[in-house]
């Protein structure tokens, strides 16, 4: 598998991601505003089930949708939170003297925004917690708290200038049908149907040092939310690790016992660890090998002949196969429909 370090291969989302946020967005943009929006970030209407969202496409449509709507959180919330919100919060907690003292500042900052949801902060010894609790009996939007958690814990890591480990992120909502996208969104261990949404950091935050300026201020909110949505951290989310150890060891013959070896667990171990998570070894390698296409077809520099054969298909037809079983189009349709 010819792997080029050009640009970075992100683990992809699944559509049914996507949709759960547009559901969530229903009552806040009309049908047509939101299908615009779909067909701006390239994707098609009626997509099929297996198809796949780039981390490039879901930041395109938040700034698509922040910027049309004037709403920084979606509709998600049962007010909207108008614009410039985000940049007053990044300067309250820039100015505090610890992420504890930071942390502290974010939570009481949502709390003056949102009518039908609070945040707690909880030390308990060296673990500190943010819950969000609902105030009244209103539904918890899927989407809405995932977002926030992660706008948690993407400002608390920019703020110390790392990606910090997590203990758990637990939801108030059962396992979704897409959850295999949250350990994409969350290097840590995920539970769902928990009393509260919560998001738990690891270590003694109150001595970490906060060192950002007024111009990364400005640059961290100008990419947003690319910084604090996606997660490069590998620590805590055993897919993820695999992923990159066959990414860099840059070969098909990397086999379980290799994985296995590499991670310090046995082969059995290793299975039922991902099984646990819900996926396989094999379903990892197929997710880099997918994710590899999608790039290069959205690149369009290669030939649909020379990525089959970068990632390891005998021959173009059976790429073509396993292409639309990841995705439900052809890799030609996804070219085409990728292309700038």
């Amino acid at each position: 598998m010819s792997v080029e370090q050009i640009s970075p291969i992100l683990p992809t989302v699944s559509r049914a991601l996507l949709e759960d946020w547009l559901g969530a967005m229903r009552g806040h943009c009309p049908e047509p505003q939101l299908e615009t929006f779909v067909e701006q970030i390239g994707l098609a209407r009626n997509a099929q089930p297996g198809a796949r969202v780039t981390h490039d496409q879901i930041v395109h449509f938040y700034q698509l949708v922040a910027g049309e709507t004037g709403d920084e959180m979606l509709g998600l919330w049962s007010r909207p939170i108008r614009a410039g919100a985000l940049k007053h919060l990044c300067a309250s907690v820039r100015g505090a003297s610890s992420l504890s003292a930071a942390l502290y500042r974010f939570t009481s900052f949502w709390n003056l925004l949102l009518d039908d949801f609070e945040l707690e902060l909880h030390h308990e010894g060296e673990a500190t917690q943010i819950l969000l609790k609902p105030r009244g009996t209103g539904e918890a939007r899927r989407f809405g708290h995932m977002l926030l958690l992660k706008l948690a814990h993407g400002i608390a890591s920019w703020l110390t200038g790392r990606e910090l480990p997590l203990l758990r992120v637990g939801f108030a909502f059962e396992r979704p049908e897409f959850a295999e996208d949250y350990p994409v969104l969350f290097p840590a261990p995920i539970l769902f149907g928990q009393a509260s949404s919560s998001i738990a950091f690891s270590g003694d935050l109150g001595e970490l040092p906060l060192s950002r300026s007024e111009a990364e201020m400005q640059d961290f909110l100008a990419r947003a939310p690319r910084d604090w949505i996606f997660t490069s951290f590998r620590e805590h989310a055993l897919p993820l690790r695999l992923r990159e150890l066959l990414l860099q060891a840059d070969r098909l013959d990397f086999h379980l016992k290799d994985a296995a070896q590499a991670v310090n667990l046995t082969p059995r171990t290793l299975i039922r660890r991902l099984d646990g998570e819900g996926t396989s070894f094999q379903a990892i390698k197929d997710g880099l090998r997918r994710d590899i296409a999608l790039r290069d077809l959205s690149r369009g520099i290669k030939s649909i002949e020379a990525i089959a054969q970068d990632i390891g298909f005998a021959s173009a037809a059976n790429f073509h196969r396993a292409f639309r079983r990841w995705t439900g189009q052809t890799p030609g349709a996804y070219q085409k429909a990728a292309a700038p």
